[in-house]
């Protein structure tokens, strides 16, 4: 095998576990089984042929136990003969070598040679290029099936963050940014609402997708929760009309900077003891005080406390509730460190579809994991927060 097709495989352990690899597993051996009884019968299923040699007669199911689990597959049954898949013959260790198919043409947004190659290495007869084209075509739309749905109903909270990305561009190697878009909605439901792969940053860039969210129904958006980012401030002030809350555990790394490193400690227990105030009011007035302290000593984290002071408190004047889950983007930190373990493993992708078929697949996973998890905010303070709120009538008839 190739360097890279090692590295895909490396990557299947890693990812074992996943259901969502299990899933593709399960579509690619189908459709590789189709494809292959299509060449024996010389025709495809319900084609009129004067070629063809034989006809289907049904399935017959099997559970196949892979290293990514317990996947059912329906194999093909014909009028005349049999057929059995060779990776399905006993001792044949070919489930890793098909799971480094699927994630060949998971990955592989253009080359589907070493695809054709891997599945020949499985005792195969091989699949034509345009075979393999269409079942990544498969799986890109399911990814875009989840990315472009609709989004119904208020979602108060939105959390954007962006990861970096090497990808090939016309023959050369540049830098992709991936943003990703989580948010909440007023049933207290946590769901990622989008993601978006562009060459950088600025605010047009961010517009463009936040716009996109708003064209599938994205509203009700009281509070963007992010790291300090201008473009996408700016962004969210014209689009969504919305509060801006610059995440506090990135803030507090900018402001320990400040400080030597026998202050960093006394620095971070003043600064928070603005956090533990009650109220937006109180947590301002005590900031103030804290950066008057500070200020003596260390002019320059005086005076970022001073520029910083609204949006890093825009959270005090949502509820207590919810305060500790939206003050810092710590919701999307899990995804994104999932999302760049998985895009190590790949390096350098070779296109912008490569990444949104990879990166939107394990959204789509983690969304659908999501769903199983009990409720991920309280429902205390989220219906003061929806733009629909319900009409109030009085009990007494005049």
């Amino acid at each position: 095998m190739t360097k890279q097709s090692i590295a895909l495989s490396e990557l299947v352990e890693k990812g074992a576990d996943s259901d969502l690899l299990r899933e593709m597993i399960q579509h690619v051996v189908q459709r590789v089984m189709d494809m292959d009884v299509e060449n024996l019968c010389a025709a495809a299923y319900g084609e009129r042929s004067a070629d063809r040699q034989n006809s289907r007669n049904g399935y017959r199911e099997r559970l196949w136990e892979t290293r990514a689990g317990a996947v059912n597959v329906k194999i093909p049954k014909l009028r005349s003969g049999s057929y059995f898949p060779p990776f399905l013959e006993p001792r044949r260790t070919a489930e890793k070598a098909l799971a480094a198919v699927i994630q060949e043409a998971y990955i592989q947004g253009v080359s589907t040679r070493s695809v054709d190659e891997l599945v020949k290495a499985m005792g195969m007869s091989g699949i034509s290029k345009s075979q393999v084209s269409r079942l990544c075509a498969e799986i890109d739309e399911r990814v875009h099936a989840f990315l472009d749905r609709p989004i119904e109903g208020d979602w108060p909270y939105l959390w954007i963050d962006a990861t970096y990305v090497k990808s090939r561009e016309a023959g050369r190697i540049v830098s992709k940014a991936v943003i990703i878009a989580v948010a909440v909605n007023t049933e207290g439901v946590r769901q990622v609402l989008g993601m978006a792969v562009g060459p950088s940053e600025a605010e047009p860039f961010w517009r463009d997708f936040l716009r996109s969210l708003t064209r599938r129904g994205l509203r009700g958006v009281k509070l963007v929760i992010s790291d300090a980012h201008e473009g996408l401030k700016a962004a969210a002030a014209k689009v969504l009309n919305a509060t801006w809350q610059r995440c506090k555990v990135h803030f507090l790394r900018n402001a320990l900077a400040h400080a030597g490193k026998g202050q960093r400690q006394m620095v971070l227990a003043a600064i928070n003891t603005a956090f533990a105030q009650d109220s937006f009011e109180t947590a301002t007035a005590q900031w103030r005080v804290v950066a008057d302290q500070l200020r003596a000593k260390l002019p320059k984290l005086g005076e970022l406390m001073d520029t910083a002071e609204t949006e890093v408190l825009s959270f005090m004047s949502f509820p207590k509730a919810h305060r500790t889950q939206i003050h810092s983007t710590n919701p999307l930190e899990r995804l994104n460190a999932e999302v760049k373990r998985r895009t190590d493993v790949v390096g350098i992708f070779p296109n912008e579809n490569a990444v949104i078929r990879l990166v939107g697949a394990l959204l789509l996973e983690q969304n659908d994991e999501w769903q199983l998890q009990r409720r991920y905010m309280q429902l205390e303070g989220l219906a003061s927060l929806s733009d629909n709120q319900p009409a109030r009538l009085s009990a007494v008839v005049s």
